[in-house]
């Protein structure tokens, strides 16, 4: 009996001991938020506009009964007194942190922009109207100046040191709650967004809430790594994906802000896009990767360079390419004026470039978008395997859509029915074929009765919305 006693005493203390090895495993952030608070601000902002339609002056925002017969009666009213109500102030708050202890702040330009008054409160509630310095809307970084002295500052750090599922830490204003601390884990690193070519983004599950934008991102040493700046949310609050700008990026940013008022990223003059399964078959590839080239701007750095429409770029400066997303932020952070390595893959052969990278225009950082071209009346030919209806090209319609003399044929049907009616449209060109240059409807149907049947095959073809690549498997005669 008395073993059995011991026996189940040594097992308690053997599970209280693995609890307390668990629980001084987890980190003890106070000592982080007590060095680094002070140096954390409230942004608020005010701009001076006409009333909302849905602000206070409104009939929503009165509690009458549901069908209540005065409904009617004050939403004409209201309507008709609408525009005789005088502007209102705006209010938008966000976060930011001291960068140096003359009064260098930062924090998110989508924070400031468009604001009249810029009001930054420090945690010791003294309050500064600020000046902003510069603001960069491609990297979402605006640097400010509040007039004061012997200010606390934070200590940056290297978001490159970061590794996957190591916990950070966010301090901020949510909903204007101020001095907020909320932590998390690294879930990723280098992410693109949809609307932001030039930012790889760190990916949190910090809470990060509207009123954080702007604020810093810690890593355990206390070092600054991230400015937080956007969330995926359907709901307009947290949802467990939190992005961050890289605290080295931003830096660079501040830097060119300080010295010029303005940023500028290198320029590189390729429209690209990603490679999916079909698409890497067609061009050999063992599997996808890299950036596939849908459009060279003509006197462009790439032109110059010799990249040519269907290259795919494997590395960058050296840098293998996982996918698409990863060169425009290589490209941008690359210094104007110099040059780089590009390694290509063409025709099934890795070649090597060189490119002297120009500075990226200022008024846009794409191409333009293609109007969709007419269908043409005349000639009608006949359909082919792929179930396309083609036709030659008008001079106004290579005009329309920018294509270069003697390149491409007008889709002008698709029928329902056929392996092509998913990808391409009434109204697209198509450009190249499996590596070739399209010069005329006899050429192309040439080239599409020749194809191997099931064989994936690369078309080029021009969108109303421009360039892009697609896949097509050939079906059987």
């Amino acid at each position: 009996m008395k073993t059995i006693v011991n026996k189940t005493v040594l097992l308690v203390l053997l599970m209280l001991l693995a609890s307390g090895i668990q629980a001084q495993a987890l980190p003890d952030f106070t000592v982080l938020v007590e060095q680094n608070a002070p140096a954390v601000v409230n942004i608020s902002t005010v701009s001076h506009g006409m009333s909302s339609p849905h602000s206070f002056h409104s009939p929503e925002n009165i509690p009458l009964p549901k069908n209540s017969p005065f409904s009617e009666l004050f939403r004409r009213y209201f309507e008709e007194q609408q525009g005789t109500l005088p502007p209102e102030e705006t209010e938008s708050l966000g976060s930011g942190f001291i960068i140096s202890s003359d009064g260098y702040v930062l924090t998110n330009h989508h924070v400031v922009a468009g604001a009249d008054e810029v009001i930054v409160r420090l945690s010791n509630r003294k309050s500064y109207e600020a000046k902003i310095v510069g603001s960069d809307e491609a990297s979402d970084i605006a640097l400010l100046k509040i007039d004061a002295t012997d200010l606390p500052v934070v200590k940056i750090g290297n978001s490159k040191n970061l590794k996957i599922g190591e916990w950070v830490l966010a301090i901020g204003s949510p909903f204007g709650f101020e001095a907020t601390v909320t932590a998390g884990i690294v879930s990723a690193k280098g992410r693109s967004l949809p609307s932001e070519n030039y930012v790889p983004y760190i990916q949190t599950d910090v809470a990060i809430n509207p009123g954080n934008s702007g604020g810093p991102l810690f890593n355990l040493q206390g070092e600054v790594v991230g400015i937080n700046s956007q969330i995926f949310s359907r709901s307009g609050g947290f949802m467990g994906l939190s992005f961050a700008v890289p605290i080295e990026l931003a830096m660079n940013v501040v830097q060119q802000l300080r010295e010029d008022g303005h940023v500028t990223r290198g320029y590189l003059g390729v429209l690209i896009q990603d490679i999916d399964r079909n698409l890497a078959e067609s061009f050999g590839m063992s599997y996808p990767r890299g950036a596939l080239v849908a459009k060279v701007i003509d006197d462009s750095p790439a032109a110059r360079g010799g990249l040519q429409a269907g290259d795919v770029i494997l590395e960058f400066n050296g840098q293998p390419l996982r996918d698409s997303s990863q060169l425009p932020p290589m490209v941008g952070a690359a210094p104007v004026g110099s040059k780089v390595k590009l390694k290509v893959l063409r025709q099934g052969k890795e070649i090597p470039l060189s490119v002297r990278l120009a500075e990226l225009p200022s008024q846009t950082e794409e191409l333009e978008s293609a109007r969709e071209a007419p269908a043409s009346e005349e000639n009608k030919p006949k359909s082919n395997r792929l179930g396309l209806v083609l036709s030659e090209l008008k001079e106004e319609e290579r005009k329309a859509l920018d294509i270069p003399a003697g390149q491409g044929v007008l889709v002008r049907q698709v029928s329902a029915e056929s392996a092509a009616a998913d990808a391409i449209q009434p109204g697209d060109v198509i450009l190249m074929l499996d590596g070739q240059s399209i010069t005329s409807v006899a050429q192309l149907q040439k080239l599409i009765e020749a194809a191997p049947a099931g064989k994936s095959v690369a078309l080029l073809v021009q969108k109303a919305s421009g360039p892009v690549f697609l896949a097509l498997r050939m079906p059987g005669d």
